[in-house]
């Protein structure tokens, strides 16, 4: 390579370099290049996105050409059925509703994670409700009513006829089922349309039932509203009648006597009130009326104003020849809805579909929970189990454990607190028991009846004198009364108990059984539950014992004693059929009484008991309580008496 073409290279690689140089842009142009790239990008993301929302904009708009196609579907074949059903027609008889009272009996569903309803065209009313959670007593779906047994309707005058709706065809809004997820809401409108013609509506005059459920809640919207039909519905009318009736079917493996089938309402800003839970019963209520419930066992249908009703009528009774085998009883209800005529009007009401469960009615705050009989007439049992055992009972829940367990943590508890009272009792016991060898000489030393009121006086003075007070012991006893109802109340009606098991028993809200007889034994059944004998056979037992250490009263009422022993023979029928939580309860109360008894023999020293006795007699006779007074005027009077 000469020296030519080396020159001629370098030039060319020189060239090359300086024309890069000379081509790259400065951070200005740079900058300017990016925004531009940048301004275009953003053009084209715009452009996307108005794409989408034209996407968007158009679903929506066939959404709603879809749901109005499907309505005026509904509606053009609902039009074919008049033409094809005009004979049929009593046109005089349902004046503008004429036309909707032929039609397909549909049904729609509206279906929630605790709910579902199933709502007919006819009557576009609620036919059947599903709690899903739940099961019967022999695994079959929980229906609180069905199609065969329900009529849900208004009444009222329009042009001077009477229109029930429960007979007439409502349109709904859409054909499809509705499922609602968790945490949303969802409607169905039903509509019940004027005659346009002989064989059209009239899609502007219309009664609508619409129902609103939320995903997860019992409770539901149910508002009827009256579109157009201020030209139809007597002007003078200021009440329109709601008529509901079904039949409750079986649900659980027994009826409870004291927490029955029946209506229960709700005065408006008064009492909570029911019919008879055993035999037919009705009645007038002639003023405003706040809620109406159709209650199970465990379970509540009930139709609440969002204001009130005017008044109402209800009704529970038992068909002579009812055609399910799992019938119950017959429920009615027709209540007042406060109407104004005139314009476009609602009537807004809700449904409450559920359990009767304390918690759960309790936070409506309409009093639902005075549907559960834990001993409401009598104030203070409602307070122990009201502001004690159920918040006790909510607390053990929340470690779940079995309601077995729960069932004994809560007895021991309860044992606990009233300790003090069952040690008083047993203190007074021994001070009685002490004093018996001088009651048995008062009694040889006045053996005859008409000796009686000095064998009394000289009792009452043993007693002033030794410091011992006869109803020491019975006081205690008085104050443990309650308690034991409020759970003979509480343990039936608890719902939590509903089909919880524990050893042998099935359901602990129900009896028990570990042999089923081959006959049926009046009063008792036709089984043998264990929890109940187990019960039957310690309160025999804690009978006994307790007879021994109030051995000189007892000598006082001989009668007393036998029927003590016969008191437990006698509730063996009664809760061989009861729940057997109830029956575990009170065999537990025993059990752990007869613990305490022991405990507190073994601490309690009768000698020392015996020598304070000699020393109060010692000392200077205090003066007569008003109650001591009482007590010796009373067995002055009965000797006087006895002495005629």
């Amino acid at each position: 390579m000469d020296k030519n073409t080396i020159t001629g290279l370098l030039i060319i690689f020189a060239i090359l370099i300086g024309y890069s140089f000379w081509m790259t842009p400065s951070s200005e142009e740079m900058q300017a290049k990016q925004h531009r790239a940048d301004s275009i990008a953003q053009v084209m993301r715009t452009q996307d996105s108005i794409a989408a929302i034209s996407r968007i904009e158009r679903q929506i708009k066939d959404s709603i050409n879809k749901a109005k196609d499907a309505e005026n579907t509904t509606i053009a074949t609902q039009n074919t059925d008049l033409q094809n059903n005009k004979a049929e027609i009593d046109r005089d008889k349902l004046g503008i509703f004429a036309n909707s009272s032929v039609g397909e009996d549909k049904t729609f569903i509206l279906e929630s994670e605790l709910l579902k309803l199933k709502v007919s065209a006819k009557g576009g009313k609620i036919i059947s409700v599903e709690v899903k959670q739940f099961q019967t007593f022999d695994s079959l779906p929980l229906i609180l009513f069905d199609s065969a047994q329900t009529n849900f309707g208004i009444t009222f005058f329009a042009n001077n006829r009477i229109i029930n709706t429960n007979d007439l065809y409502f349109q709904p809004a859409t054909e499809e089922n509705i499922i609602i997820a968790e945490g949303n809401s969802a409607q169905l409108s039903m509509r019940l349309y004027t005659n346009a013609t002989d064989s059209a509506f009239n899609t502007d005059s219309y009664i609508e039932f619409l129902y609103t459920l939320k995903g997860s809640d019992y409770m539901m919207d149910f508002d009827i509203n009256f579109v157009g039909m201020d030209r139809y519905i007597d002007k003078s009318s200021s009440f329109i009648d709601l008529n509901w009736s079904t039949d409750l079917m079986r649900e659980e493996k027994t009826v409870d006597r004291m927490n029955g089938p029946t209506v229960y309402y709700k005065y408006y800003q008064d009492e909570v009130d029911y019919l008879s839970e055993t035999s037919d019963d009705e009645e007038e209520l002639l003023t405003k009326v706040k809620w109406a419930s159709f209650k199970h066992r465990f379970f509540s249908s009930v139709l609440i104003a969002d204001n009130y009703f005017l008044n109402g009528k209800i009704k529970v009774f038992h068909k002579e020849k009812p055609s399910n085998p799992r019938y119950l009883r017959s429920m009615e209800a027709t209540l007042g809805l406060p109407f104004q005529p005139g314009g476009n009007s609602t009537i807004p009401m809700s449904f409450y579909f559920g359990p009767n469960k304390f918690k759960t009615l309790k936070q409506y705050d309409l009093d639902l929970e005075r549907q559960i009989p834990l001993g409401w007439s009598f104030f203070l049992l409602a307070w122990i189990n009201k502001y004690a055992v159920i918040p006790v009972f909510n607390i053990l829940e929340g470690f779940g454990w079995n309601y077995g367990i729960i069932i004994l943590v809560l007895t021991i508890l309860l044992k606990i607190v009233l300790f003090p009272i069952a040690y008083k009792s047993y203190v007074s016991s021994a001070k009685m028991r002490v004093l018996k060898p001088e009651i048995d000489v008062l009694s040889k030393k006045f053996p005859k009846k008409e000796d009686a009121m000095k064998k009394q006086q000289a009792t009452m003075s043993l007693y002033k004198s030794a410091g011992v007070n006869p109803m020491a012991g019975c006081v205690p006893m008085l104050l443990q009364m309650p308690i034991l109802f409020a759970m003979f109340r509480f343990f039936p009606a608890a719902f939590e108990l509903r089909q919880q098991s524990f050893l042998w028993a099935t359901d602990l809200s129900s009896y028990d059984s570990i042999l089923e007889l081959p006959f049926t034994i009046p009063i008792y059944g036709d089984h043998v539950s264990l929890f109940t004998l187990l019960m039957t056979v310690s309160t025999i037992l804690y009978t006994k014992i307790n007879q021994e250490l109030m051995g000189s009263s007892q000598q006082q009422m001989p009668g007393m004693k036998t029927m003590m022993y016969l008191m437990p023979i006698m509730f063996l029928g009664w809760f061989n059929n009861y729940a057997s939580g109830l029956s575990y309860y009170y065999f537990l109360a025993n059990m752990i009484t007869f613990g305490q008894m022991y405990f507190i023999r073994k601490s309690i020293n009768e000698d020392k008991i015996r020598a304070q006795i000699e020393l109060n007699k010692k000392k200077k006779p205090k003066k007569k309580s008003s109650w001591q007074k009482r007590l010796e005027d009373a067995a002055k009077k009965r000797g006087s008496n006895l002495k005629k």
